[in-house]
């Protein structure tokens, strides 16, 4: 209830921007959508709800795209008809959400996401005590859905079959001119979702858009309000941003208005570590080149990124503690995906990844006897690889090895049985030279032996209990 009043204070002081309720009709020849970019499963969503007697257009991010003359990755519809009147028009749908009720539309691989026009206010619209909206199933008209939207430039509908282009808000003019603006006053709209100030960071920085000074100021005051976003929301614009093909710019510009402490609170902690900055900048310039040139990218591969400077501190200190090297790794990896998946929501089919990825690191640094073969055939061997080039880059691998693992990994098994013999002889080698040294000084003192035994049955314990406890099923 306090609740409530509190919201119905903040609205009448709030200022709003001029309703419009009439939109410009661009033509085809002026606004030049290429017909050809738009998939066959969004023309078909829209073409049956009109044969129902319907609206339907394509909106959003989509309609950007394609003003740019870039193919989308994935396309929305919006309609006036209900999610149960959409879900009737279609051979397969589906009905989600609770917050916003959404409909898939379900064509094999292909998912398009419609929803229907959304009501500027109502009853059944509730929001907490900082102004985000929790629930919003109430219907409205098209200018009404227009003037809910975020940005100008993500208020555009397209009609496929007319290929005429509706803008309520000047939309298209602000796309030719790479500004990006806030419909409506921006820190209510803020408030209303927090997760907009991240997606206004990742348009601008993506498509190199200036974000209009009354949009951006706010940014800054405000970046705490996303603690009161669920975590899972929070993942996904995570990815959004890293996997936008502009990742460099998009956590520059983050670091820059604030949002990265509540976003990625480990950041500052990952910049702090010998290299970590380099590390993650690297990371994150290499996956944008893989974009730029169509090559797929996973998001086990980022998070392990990001978290690889403390497990490298982990792994470091559990070695000096005795502990032997891959034991050492494997004991670092458990501790940081127990204390930071949890925080970031990182799902469980990824942290197996993500640990696969890891370990591979220590076994990369063996190639003798059947260790090499086995590692090649891996089903996480080229990630794991391109994990490892990333680290010579730093001067944290020597840049022999990865020479080595490449050429291992294309040549036949004559050139491969050559290379281990050769790799065995050299370990013979430093074998002979590191146990003279040890006769040498003297070898190990009274009781390191049994103080080490000691420790290793220890971490066994400890990391069979934890495995165990892991396993348990969720309550």
């Amino acid at each position: 209830m306090f609740d409530r009043f509190v919201n119905r204070v903040r609205d009448m002081f709030t200022t709003r921007s001029a309703i419009v309720k009439t939109p410009r009709v661009i033509m085809p020849e002026e606004h030049g959508i290429d017909p050809a970019l738009v998939s066959v499963e969004a023309r078909a969503t829209c073409e049956a709800l009109k044969r129902r007697g319907y609206e339907a257009y394509i909106v959003g991010g989509a309609v950007r795209d394609l003003l740019l003359g870039v193919t989308p990755k994935d396309f929305d519809v919006a309609t006036n008809a209900t999610p149960e009147q959409v879900k009737r028009c279609q051979r397969r749908a589906v009905i989600i959400g609770r917050r916003f009720q959404l409909v898939h539309v379900i064509f094999g691989r292909e998912i398009i996401e419609c929803s229907t026009f959304r009501a500027l206010e109502g009853s059944g619209q509730r929001k907490d005590a900082t102004g985000r909206v929790v629930s919003d199933n109430v219907f409205g008209e098209m200018w009404e859905d227009a003037a809910r939207r975020d940005f100008t430039v993500n208020a555009l509908y397209y009609d496929p079959q007319t290929q005429t282009l509706l803008d309520y808000h000047k939309g298209y003019e602000d796309l030719k001119a790479k500004r990006l603006r806030m419909i409506g006053e921006p820190a209510t709209r803020y408030r209303e979702d927090p997760v907009r100030m991240m997606r206004a960071v990742r348009i601008a920085a993506k498509l190199g858009f200036q974000i209009e000074p009354a949009t951006e100021s706010p940014i800054s005051k405000m970046a705490r309000l996303l603690e009161n976003v669920p975590a899972a929301r929070l993942v996904d614009e995570i990815l959004k941003l890293l996997t936008c093909g502009h990742a460099v710019a998009c956590m520059n510009k983050l670091r820059e208005e604030g949002l990265h402490r509540a976003l990625l609170p480990m950041l500052d902690v990952i910049v702090s570590e010998p290299d970590g900055e380099k590390f993650l900048m690297l990371a994150l310039k290499r996956t944008d080149e893989r974009i730029a040139v169509g090559k797929k990218i996973s998001p086990s591969f980022l998070f392990g990124t990001l978290l690889w400077p403390q497990v490298v501190k982990r792994w470091t200190y559990n070695e000096e503690k005795g502990m032997r090297r891959m034991q050492a790794l494997h004991a670092a990896c458990v501790e940081v995906l127990a204390t930071q998946c949890q925080q970031l929501n990182i799902q469980r089919r990824y942290q197996a990844d993500i640990h696969d990825l890891w370990m591979l690191q220590a076994r990369f640094e063996r190639r003798t006897g059947k260790v090499a073969y086995a590692l090649v055939s891996h089903p996480r061997y080229r990630a794991a690889y391109d994990f490892m080039l990333l680290r010579s880059l730093l001067g944290h691998v020597p840049t022999e090895h990865v020479t080595w693992w490449d050429t291992f990994s294309k040549s036949d098994e004559a050139t491969r049985a050559a290379m281990i013999a050769e790799a065995q002889r050299e370990a013979r080698q430093t074998g002979d030279a590191a146990r003279a040294h040890r006769r040498k000084s003297g070898g190990p003192k009274d009781g390191d032996e049994e103080g080490y035994r000691s420790t290793r049955h220890r971490c066994r314990h400890h990391y069979s209990r934890h495995r165990r406890q892991e396993h348990q099923p969720d309550a």
